[in-house]
């Protein structure tokens, strides 16, 4: 395909660096890039104007999907074409499509809506309770996402695929202090507990400007950011004590949404 560097050493700079940028959230940061595999997630990127840095594709792939890639292709700053076996190197599903984009990490510049409400997410330690989260706002349409620095990573390869490409649709802040955030923008905190003294969840008139707060999975949200929100809780009836973070987060915004 015209246009594409071949590669055929495992050794090359370009291998080194997407097997970084998969395996480490400290490679992701350190390059400002994270890797997108697969032609669903790479279309979603695509279409939300996120630029390709580098885009690699198998030999198989160039044939079977040879329209695809040569829309993909006008998106990136430098293509490249591997053999199958190569490409199976890099790539993290069991079995490959055969497409990867490397992209820049979005500068979000955006100031938060307060005429949205939000999800926020502190300490929230697997990739896949993030995924969920961000499918159920986006599908519940809560207008954004944060995120504490302290949280998995947002553009890990487990966070995007099970987020079914959400995490690069929806408007995404990440941010070192969430507290710090929510108050330079005016939002208004509730925060989910397990505490039969604090408010069901169905009692509260949510509002624009409102944002819904939900903790590590083991340890729930920090003591600072329940003293500083309006605690509120999902009343719970048999032997469960809790939920699931994601589950949790689900029932939340629909509340907040409904």
């Amino acid at each position: 395909m015209d246009g594409f560097l071949k590669i055929s050493s495992r050794d090359n700079a370009l291998i080194k660096l997407v097997c970084g940028l998969q395996s480490s959230a400290k490679e992701r940061r350190k390059n400002a890039l994270f890797v997108l595999e697969g032609l669903r997630i790479c279309c979603d990127a695509f279409e939300n104007s996120i630029r390709f840095d580098k885009f690699i594709v198998s030999e198989t792939a160039e044939k079977r999907l040879s329209s695809d890639i040569k829309k993909l292709s006008k998106n990136a700053e430098k293509c490249y074409i591997l053999p199958d076996s190569l490409f199976e190197k890099i790539a993290l599903t069991d079995s490959p499509q055969g497409i990867i984009a490397v992209a820049k990490i979005p500068e979000r510049t955006v100031k938060i809506d307060k005429n949205g409400r939000y999800i926020g997410l502190e300490n929230l330690s697997d990739p896949s309770n993030l995924g969920a989260i961000s499918r159920t706002a986006e599908a519940l349409g809560v207008s954004g996402i944060l995120v504490s620095g302290d949280s998995c990573d947002p553009y890990s390869p487990k966070a995007l695929r099970a987020s079914m490409g959400t995490l690069i649709r929806m408007p995404l802040f990440v941010c070192d202090n969430l507290l710090d955030l929510i108050n330079q923008n005016g939002l208004n905190p509730y925060a989910c507990v397990v505490d039969s003294d604090a408010t069901p969840i169905s009692n509260i008139d949510f509002k624009n400007g409102d944002i819904l707060l939900i903790g590590n999975e083991a340890n729930g949200l920090s003591a600072n950011i329940k003293e500083n929100s309006k605690r509120v809780t999902i009343p719970m009836s048999g032997k469960a004590e809790s939920l699931n973070a994601a589950a949790a987060a689900a029932i939340a915004m629909w509340e907040m949404v409904r």
